[in-house]
């Protein structure tokens, strides 16, 4: 399970933020949203969103989740020397271009805690490090240091980070824009390999690609047992899609094929998938009686909305099933606001997300804060200054004299109480040009 993550110097943000997934002491919705871990000392949340105006950070915060998981996936495979990290610091302030973006995660994963980072320029890794503890202590036990790394000058735990690790610190083998932690993987250092594999299972929906992204939904359909929890998500959804035909084709994944390959062969398998996918609805006579399914192209007849409920229905399914966390950009473009809730409900239960599945979401649907899907510091906010940079907070962060849980969230939101809305100018006041002053009406 996340615990948070944060990041410092990275597209919109200047200076650090975090995104915490720790709950308050609040005890409202405790027993559907909230998981306990006692053996860490922690109470984790099941789901969080971030609110905000346009350009304020929402989607950038779910960049930097994109960023972390691409890079420690692809720096020690897709690199060479002197190839760019690809880091975007914060561009508005000649100091920060020069300046390092920082990252640092921690969560959960196969009974252990870990707390791994990175420092980055867009040509070397300036720093980097990884911290563990196991559920075998109290919650007080300190963190073993598993590595450190400056520059290149590497320190690590030679029992509980070894093997390979020694090697490739001795023959300096990692390059200086690639991650130890990426190298050692590929090299199948266990601890590496166990915390590759949480990234792996870590999905994000930046909406920038929907091709990609509903390359899972396709897969499942080629199973009979998935491919019916996708049939009843989308028939709960009351999309009237009783089939979903995909096509015959073989998934484009060798074992030999580079990671890079591999990527954009499922890509474009994805992309003939949804060109070619059929669905079935139900017809029926002038006498409302049932009549031969009616065959929809996916690409050319259903709807945005509809296309995109498929498009989720794989990730949203999967994170459930398997208790991964799932992050999602504009969760709710081109969905209606009670889709969007229920899919938070599936989430937010013990009935149906016995796994602990995560989700990580931003939104302008202001609907879901009178939902009472969520506590208080399941909701945050991102807001920008005059100087151009971002930053979070969470209606937690609140005093309890300012924000109550019993307060109409919703109304406080769209007034302005808790920030993070646009400030608007007198769009009555823009010019209007002579050509529209002077038209006639139509006759």
């Amino acid at each position: 399970m996340l615990i948070s993550f944060s990041v410092r110097n990275f597209r919109t943000f200047r200076e650090r933020v975090e995104w915490s997934l720790v709950a308050s002491p609040d005890k409202t919705r405790e027993e559907d949203n909230v998981v306990d871990l006692p053996a860490f000392g922690l109470r984790l949340l099941k789901s969080a969103v971030v609110y905000g105006a346009n350009a304020s950070g929402k989607s950038k915060l779910v960049d930097v989740l994109e960023y972390m998981r691409w890079f420690v996936r692809s720096s020690s495979k897709n690199g060479q020397a002197g190839e760019s990290t690809q880091v975007e610091p914060f561009k508005l302030n000649p100091d920060s271009v020069q300046d390092t973006s920082e990252f640092e995660i921690q969560f959960v994963h196969q009974n252990a805690l870990y707390r791994y980072g990175f420092e980055v320029t867009s040509a070397k890794v300036r720093a980097e490090w990884l911290f563990t503890r196991t559920e075998k202590g109290i919650r007080n036990k300190p963190e073993i240091e598993l590595f450190y790394r400056t520059e290149q000058e590497i320190t690590h735990h030679p029992r509980r980070f070894g093997g390979i690790v020694g090697e490739l610190v001795k023959n300096a083998a990692v390059r200086e824009n690639a991650l130890l932690l990426s190298v050692a993987a590929q090299f199948n250092q266990p601890r590496a390999t166990a915390i590759l594999e949480w990234f792996n299972q870590l999905v994000v929906l930046s909406g920038r690609d929907e091709a990609w992204e509903g390359a899972l939904t396709f897969i499942l359909l080629r199973y009979p047992d998935r491919k019916q929890h996708i049939l009843d998500f989308l028939r709960d959804a009351d999309l009237d899609i009783d089939h979903v035909q995909e096509e015959e084709q073989d998934l484009p994944i060798q074992r030999n094929t580079k990671p890079t390959e591999s990527a954009e062969n499922l890509r474009n398998w994805s992309i003939q998938q949804h060109a070619n996918a059929k669905t079935l609805h139900r017809a029926y006579n002038d006498a409302r009686e049932p009549a031969e399914p009616v065959e929809f192209s996916l690409q050319l007849d259903e709807s945005a909305g509809t296309q995109k409920m498929l498009v989720l229905a794989g990730p949203v399914l999967s994170a459930i099933d398997q208790g991964h966390v799932l992050v999602v950009d504009e969760m709710d473009a081109r969905l209606h606001p009670n889709l969007i809730s229920k899919i938070v409900q599936l989430f937010n239960s013990k009935t149906t997300n016995p796994n602990n599945a995560q989700l990580l979401f931003n939104t302008h649907d202001t609907n879901l804060l009178a939902s009472g899907n969520f506590r208080r510091d399941q909701i945050w906010f991102t807001e920008k200054n005059r100087y151009g940079e971002a930053t979070l907070y969470s209606l937690a962060d609140f005093k309890t004299d300012v924000v109550k849980k019993d307060d109409d969230f919703e109304a406080n939101y769209v007034r302005g109480k808790y920030g993070a809305v646009p400030y608007l100018g007198n769009f009555n006041a823009l010019p209007k040009s002579d050509v529209a002053s002077e038209a006639e009406p139509a006759q």
